[in-house]
């Protein structure tokens, strides 16, 4: 027995190292298409509820589509629109940069003994050095801006043709089950496909509200253009952890580039803290909650992973695919305990509750 356990534990291990390296050598093919199939889930009920109109399959999700792209477009022409603003103060704010730098010189002058030919000398030198460097930058950002266009069309390809077949792909997931299994295994679809939508949409409807407090925040407390800051923020919060310090973190730097006000850069900071509170004790409890049902550990954990092996777009898909290995987990029987383990502990009488509340709540 203790033979066939191991032998057992050491099959999925493997499944799990094969898995890793298949996800990590072919990210090339399989990270726009993973984009496709959770954006197709999300536009589903768009599609849905276009065929009750009275549409046909293809042009629903050919709107569906054309439903998300005015959805991003509109974002990035009110950015667009608030940046316009900002080039236009960009002679101000290389004043302001060109001020800092020579405040800067004159504290390492002070503190340092380094007169400001000296610096301007070892500057020189390393801009020297570094002309090289640049250019290579230079022709990778081009390269990677390349590449994002291309799996960005790859990405909506992707998303119409999950859309338009996926009754066809349902009909072939099914046919890999025995008969007395497909009930289960269609469950799981549908509620993979809920539960992508829950969260997604939850984190959309966040997101929002993020852009709505980061505005007034930011303008109460002076900063320019504070509605591009605002989406900014926002949009940077689809990456878990990095994201929201990014998006501050850039925003002080152009107040401080915009301002000789320090007291702005106090406020930014100040807006920051308070927009993490009520984020982490009022909207992700109220507006996405424990909709995935994973253990935190494991979002930590998977978002961790998922950076190692897809880099930025591997931390945006991580926590919603382990959502969709969750329920798969649940369904069927030989995986209950991985289920088991990656869920929260099952909550007793009178503890319900997300996460948080459950953490701070006081024993009896």
């Amino acid at each position: 027995m203790t033979v066939q356990y191991l032998n057992q534990t050491l099959r999925i291990l493997l499944l799990f190292i094969l898995t890793f390296v298949v996800l990590y050598f072919g990210s090339v093919v399989l990270v726009p298409l993973t984009f496709g199939l959770v954006l197709a889930l999300l536009l589903l009920p768009v599609c849905n509820w276009l065929q009750k109109k009275g549409l046909g399959n293809g042009l629903s999700s050919a709107l569906s589509i054309v439903s998300l792209i005015a959805l991003v477009a509109g974002i990035v022409t009110l950015l667009q629109y608030q940046l316009t603003d900002l080039l236009d103060d960009l002679s101000k704010i290389e004043q302001r940069i060109n001020e800092l730098i020579d405040s800067t010189k004159d504290y390492i002058q002070q503190h340092f003994g380094i007169s400001h030919k000296e610096q301007q000398k070892i500057i020189k030198e390393q801009q020297a050095g570094g002309m090289g460097q640049a250019a290579g930058m230079i022709t990778t950002l081009l390269g990677s801006f390349a590449g994002i266009l291309v799996d960005t069309v790859l990405v909506l390809v992707y998303t119409f043709l999950f859309i338009f077949y996926r009754a066809h792909f349902k009909k072939f997931v099914l046919r890999l089950f025995k008969t007395e299994d497909k009930p289960t295994t269609e469950r799981v679809l549908d509620n993979a496909g809920k539960v992508i939508q829950s969260y997604l949409g939850g984190l959309a409807l966040m997101i929002v509200m993020l852009w709505i407090m980061y505005g007034i925040g930011f303008s109460i407390v002076g900063v320019k253009n504070a509605l591009f800051f605002a989406i900014l923020c926002g949009v940077l919060e689809l990456v878990p952890f990095a994201g929201n310090i990014t998006g501050t973190s850039i925003t002080v730097l152009m107040s401080l580039a915009q301002s000789s006000d320090t007291k702005i850069v106090f406020g930014v900071l100040i807006v920051y803290g308070c927009v993490q509170l009520l984020q982490t004790y009022v909207l992700e409890p109220l507006i996405v909650g424990d909709r995935l049902n994973i253990n935190p550990l494991f979002t930590i954990l998977i978002i961790v992973v998922g950076e190692a092996v897809w880099g930025i777009p591997g931390m945006i898909l991580a926590v919603p695919m382990l959502g969709i290995f969750k329920i798969i987990c649940d369904n069927f029987e030989p995986l209950h305990d991985y289920g088991f383990l990656i869920g929260p502990p099952k909550e007793k009488k009178g503890e319900e509750g997300n996460f948080l509340t459950r953490l701070f709540k006081s024993k009896k």
